[in-house]
Formats: structure tokens, sequence, C-alpha cells
């Protein structure tokens, strides 16, 4: 599973509820933002780099590739909202036959501005935010995204739809 979402769309909240209601295990769930944090520390000092960005993302693939070597789920997330980013994953999950379901978090960018500023990271700015936006709005469309390999492409409910991240979890279902 490939999460494709600017930073502060929701893509955590809705793995922790996902995880919550015991639909995916949290093994599964292999983050750039925790392997970012067991890299370097909290402290960006060292982190943002292109070099980390590498060894990050290095890690990240390794974690998913060991889950699908041995049959099981992996959910990738990260942004994700280019296409060389999901080109990656979508060749990892090709090496092991497994299905890519791409689950996209659009928010509107004025629900996406008032995440960011109550999340609180010192990490990505408001600016940062906005142009992943930007990015996502070109470059991840369903169609586009089924063009790349994704065998599924759902939307993920947010604020705009009134969802919480519990209410958005409990509309999917994944065996």
């Amino acid at each position: 599973m490939v999460l494709v979402g600017p930073p502060a769309s929701g893509k955590t909240s809705f793995v922790r509820a996902l995880i919550a209601r015991r639909q995916i295990d949290e093994e599964a769930v292999v983050s750039s933002d925790e392997i970012r944090a067991e890299l370097f520390g909290t402290a960006p000092d060292g982190a943002d780099s292109d070099a980390a960005d590498a060894r990050i993302f290095e890690e990240r693939d390794r974690r998913i590739v060991a889950r699908l070597a041995t049959g099981q789920t992996a959910v990738a997330e990260s942004t994700n909202v280019t296409p060389p980013a999901r080109a990656r994953l979508i060749a990892i999950a090709r090496r092991f036959d497994a299905p890519v379901t791409v689950l996209r978090f659009t928010p509107d960018v004025a629900d996406l501005l008032r995440q960011h500023a109550e999340r609180g990271r010192p990490d990505v700015t408001a600016a940062q935010v906005h142009a992943y936006a930007a990015v996502m709005a070109r470059h991840a469309a369903p169609n586009r995204l089924r063009s790349e390999g994704a065998t599924a492409v759902y939307d993920v409910p947010g604020r705009g739809q009134a969802a919480t991240p519990a209410e958005a979890a409990a509309r999917f279902s994944f065996t």
C-alpha cells in the first residue's frame, strides 16, 4: 500500500487509526519520518540533506523489501507525491508480484495549512507544504496513478469531508 499526500494531509493519523482498529499491523507501516528520527534523532541538523534523504529512502526500501519477500503487507508512509518516488515503490512491489493500492490524501490547501499549523513541526515550512500540494495536484491524479502501475486508487476522506481519521479508517477494509 502506498500513501500519497503532502505533509500534514493526515497520512500518519489515518495509519494510526487503522492500527487502532486492528485493520493493519503496526509493523506493516514503513514511515520515512520514523526512519529519519531513528537515523538522525529529532534535531533537523544532518537530516536535511540529499545524502540524508538517500539514506532514509534506501532504508525504507530495504524494510519494504524485507516484508514483501516474506509475503507480508507493507505500507509506505511518506509523501510519494512525485512520479519517481512512486515508481521506486511500484518497482519493488512488482518484484514480488504484490498489488499496489494507492491511498490519496487530498485536503484543500486551506485545510492542509491549518493541519500543518496544528502539528507544530518546525522541520517543514508552510511554503513546503504548499509546494508538495501543488506537485501532487499536477502529478498524482487517479488516472495517472493507475497508468504508473497502481492496482487500485482510493481517496481518503478527511477534514473537508467532515471525517476524522477513525471515521476514514472505518471506510476501508484490507484483506
